[in-house]
């Protein structure tokens, strides 16, 4: 028998073990001296807003202290839905609590995953997450993103409807990594390992503007079935070395494999070949002293795309490919790159390795100059795409690959 506990909204610890599907992710990152870093705070709240893809009757939340240094506790915890202006939506607030307990203190190197909650929440609707952190926090783990809103503030104002006048801008996502929803409904997710272009970087912040986001508005109440789109990009992510991120190789067990009610998975990584061919500049030798790491050739790259490929379906799910997109006119371009990267989205094409490929070099490529983004899809730096380049990106994707 379930029982409920009508003042929090949530039930007994261990209902609905099965069924859980995640609706919304962010890869964590270590803090580090680039854009996943938080200054050291103390007794604070800090409100983050995320918006789902897929909805559902009930939500967890997922939160890490994976790259901390100490054991963190988490004091009261909030989840509710947010209107447009990052207001609370009367009556939607609820309490979170941990294995029944409204306060919980995460060991240094782990996750830990909320009771579920009796929150209806729609498709593609915006919730508030708010977390109490009384004691100080020297290393908070971390999204780096420029598309999250999130806020801090002093002390215990998790109840709050609205956003305190003392609030501050958060440089970076902070603790939350997931959220999962009980679909009413059957429900699978495209989990999208990634880089900057799959974070959205270019897009207009806080707008929801990243390709996988227009993804999810497109798939969302197609047909019976509701999927789920999960952003695991990361900027300046690459497959086979570390950097910015822990590689995609090393975090593809966590970030995507253990995705509940995964189905997809897609791969989208191509800073390898970037770094690995940029011309020897000063600006460059700054940016690979950064991120560090050996160049890789061609054969790495397929290598790497094979064993995220067997991995996959060692879990009994689809795996689809994307194509890497030109890059030329950046300071980071070569032509050798260039060669290499043509080379590399030749076998994806052509390889028969996976269920699907979305070829987002075609889309991009301008026609004039194949090692190029065409004029209007790129923020202007010739490497990341703005909102037209990724709602091109996100329109050219066939549907039926996830039906």
């Amino acid at each position: 028998m379930t029982m409920d506990d009508t003042t929090t909204g949530t039930r007994t610890p261990g209902a609905d073990a099965a069924g859980w599907v995640r609706t919304w992710g962010a890869s964590p990152q270590a803090p580090d001296s680039s854009v996943s870093r938080l200054d050291p705070f103390e007794n604070a709240t800090l409100r983050q807003f995320v918006r789902v893809s897929g909805g559902g009757s009930r939500v967890r939340i997922r939160l890490s202290n994976e790259y901390g240094t100490a054991p963190l506790t988490l004091g009261a915890t909030r989840v509710a839905l947010a209107d447009a202006g990052h207001q609370v939506q009367e009556g939607s607030s609820h309490a979170v609590t941990f294995g029944g307990r409204p306060a919980v203190t995460v060991p240094a190197g782990a996750p830990v995953l909320s009771d579920p909650v009796d929150l209806p929440v729609p498709a593609l609707s915006r919730l508030a997450i708010s977390v109490h952190v009384p004691g100080r926090v020297d290393a908070a783990t971390c999204h780096g993103t420029f598309h999250a809103l999130g806020w801090i503030t002093p002390g215990d104002a998790t109840a709050a409807p609205s956003l305190p006048a003392d609030a501050v801008p958060l440089p970076a996502q902070a603790f939350v990594s997931a959220v999962e929803v009980l679909p009413d409904r059957p429900g699978r997710a495209i989990a999208v390992l990634g880089d900057s272009r799959v974070d959205g970087i270019g897009s207009t912040p806080g707008t929801d503007r990243r390709w996988t986001d227009i993804l999810a508005e497109r798939l969302a109440g197609r047909d019976g079935t509701t999927r789920y789109v999960i952003s695991q990009g990361i900027g300046g992510n690459r497959l086979l070395n570390d950097g910015v991120g822990t590689s995609a190789l090393a975090r593809f067990d966590r970030d995507v494999l253990a995705t509940p009610g995964l189905g997809h998975v897609v791969i989208a990584v191509g800073g390898d070949l970037v770094f690995s061919f940029a011309p020897d500049t000063e600006v460059n030798a700054e940016l690979l002293a950064m991120f560090g790491g050996e160049p890789v050739t061609v054969e790495d790259v397929v290598a790497a795309h094979l064993q995220l490929a067997a991995r996959a379906r060692a879990h009994g799910v689809k795996i689809h490919a994307a194509t890497i997109a030109p890059y030329g006119g950046s300071e980071m371009y070569s032509a050798d790159g260039d060669t290499a990267r043509e080379q590399v989205n030749a076998w994806i094409r052509a390889s028969g390795v996976f269920d699907g490929v979305l070829d987002f070099d075609a889309v991009w490529r301008d026609p004039a100059d194949s090692s190029r983004i065409r004029a209007g899809f790129h923020m202007g730096d010739h490497l990341h795409g703005n909102d037209a380049g990724y709602d091109a990106l996100a329109r050219s994707v066939d549907l039926a690959l996830f039906d």
